[in-house]
């Protein structure tokens, strides 16, 4: 079955996702389906700084220079593992049970590492590669956006 593609609608779905701020829509006729989907606007935070602390007993000639903090755009790390919709995420398959990993587990290519709930179903969110899971950059229970890092596979 071809679904006829009517480059109209999508350009006025697509213009209404600009004007709402919404990140993806989708209509359903007798003919198919259209479903629009653009990245979320990235906000930009302040970076976090970590500084060494010199142990009092040290001499101060003796501290080393502080390096250039490193900007990182996780979403850009080629371990991370990328939100593929928009949804809630859960770390656990019930808040009682344990989380799927933790940071500094060994994980392999095609296990289930979360879930994000997307209108009322569970999708198991997989690594893409083995590895060990260096940062969890999601809360339990909250938003995700599409194309948003999840977590980062070392």
């Amino acid at each position: 079955m071809s679904i006829p593609f009517d480059p109209a609608a999508v350009r006025e779905l697509a213009n209404i996702l600009a004007d709402t701020g919404l990140t993806e829509i989708e209509i359903e006729g007798k003919d198919g389906r259209i479903r629009v989907v653009r990245a979320a606007p990235q906000m930009v935070a302040a970076p976090s700084v970590t500084v060494p602390v010199v142990a009092a007993s040290a001499a101060p000639a003796a501290a080393a220079p502080v390096a250039a903090a490193v900007i990182e755009d996780p979403a850009k790390h080629p371990g991370a593992i990328l939100s593929p919709m928009v949804g809630v995420a859960y770390l656990s398959a019930e808040p009682s049970a344990p989380p799927f990993v933790t940071v500094g587990q060994n994980v392999a290519s095609g296990q289930t590492v979360m879930l994000i709930e997307a209108m009322k179903t569970f999708n198991q969110i997989k690594a893409h590669k083995s590895g060990i899971i260096t940062r969890i950059l999601v809360t339990a229970g909250h938003p995700v956006e599409y194309g948003e890092p999840l977590m980062i596979i070392e």
